[in-house]
């Protein structure tokens, strides 16, 4: 994975912290704020998990409809590659790109890449099914997405990706490391925290072994297990490892959980947040 991972777009598209949650100018002047931007990107991570549940998707495609859902709204400034216009200045914005309409089309997306292909009928019939999806009922017919929507928006997303569309999760090297250090124990665990990273944009900013080794370390702590040893051979940088941790573990913090451990955004804060945005293409 390793070698790949280096020489891979996905690699050289990782982003500095402070270039991920920017909100953009359209978005500003609409009066979404950066807790409202966090807010609908938790949310509409969210909505791919549960839409992928409907239409029986590997988890792969939903982790990699997620990271393109992220990517499109993610700043990125080349000055290099302006000077020579062969970049975007900057990812989109949510007043140009309907979140309620990326989040589905980039599972659709998705999909294709991972060689696991929904059908764009199928995704529209589950999304007017989910009468409560992105907070709205299937009534309003800002949220009536047809075929045609998923399959416009679906060109738009590749050029917000500039087409890169590689994308390297944690998992695989979150089980080699688990069978590595003797904890297969705390494989449910450890894939458990790594699932919630992707309601984060760290798949956007680490490599993601290691995401893959912060979720061992927090597993570790939770089941009062002592790798200090096993870690320190690794030759990774544990402050880079504990970051990330304090990262994952503010996130629960953050937010307001349910006693299932779910996410509980209140409906009328990210009703607020979309309709400021709101904007059928």
């Amino acid at each position: 994975m390793a070698a790949n991972f280096w020489t891979s777009s996905h690699y050289k598209q990782l982003l500095d912290p402070d270039k991920v949650d920017v909100v953009q100018r359209l978005d500003k002047e609409k009066g979404l704020t950066l807790e409202e931007f966090r807010l609908i990107k938790i949310h509409m991570s969210l909505q791919i998990w549960k839409l992928a549940l409907n239409v029986k998707v590997r988890q792969r495609v939903i982790a990699t409809a997620i990271t393109y859902l992220r990517r499109v709204y993610a700043r990125v400034v080349d000055i290099l590659k302006i000077a020579i216009c062969l970049f975007s200045v900057c990812r989109k914005s949510m007043t140009e790109y309907d979140p309620r309409l990326v989040a589905p089309t980039c599972l659709y997306l998705a999909s294709k890449v991972e060689e696991s292909t929904v059908q764009a009928r199928l995704l529209v019939f589950y999304i007017k099914k989910m009468c409560n999806y992105a907070g709205a009922s299937s009534s309003d017919e800002k949220y009536r997405f047809e075929i045609k929507d998923i399959l416009e928006m679906e060109m738009k997303v590749l050029e917000a990706l500039d087409y890169y569309l590689v994308v390297f999760h944690p998992y695989r090297p979150l089980l080699q490391l688990l069978q590595d250090a003797g904890i297969t124990d705390l494989t449910q665990v450890a894939w458990g925290l790594v699932n919630d990273t992707y309601k984060m944009d760290l798949i956007l900013i680490h490599p993601p072994h290691m995401i893959a080794l912060a979720c061992i370390y927090i597993a570790c702590v939770l089941k009062d297990k002592d790798l200090t040893t096993w870690f320190e051979e690794l030759r990774v940088d544990m402050n880079i490892v504990k970051n990330i941790s304090m990262e994952i573990l503010e996130f629960f913090e953050y937010c307001r959980l349910d006693s299932k451990g779910n996410i509980l955004i209140p409906e009328d804060r990210i009703n607020a947040a979309l309709n400021k945005v709101a904007a059928k293409p």
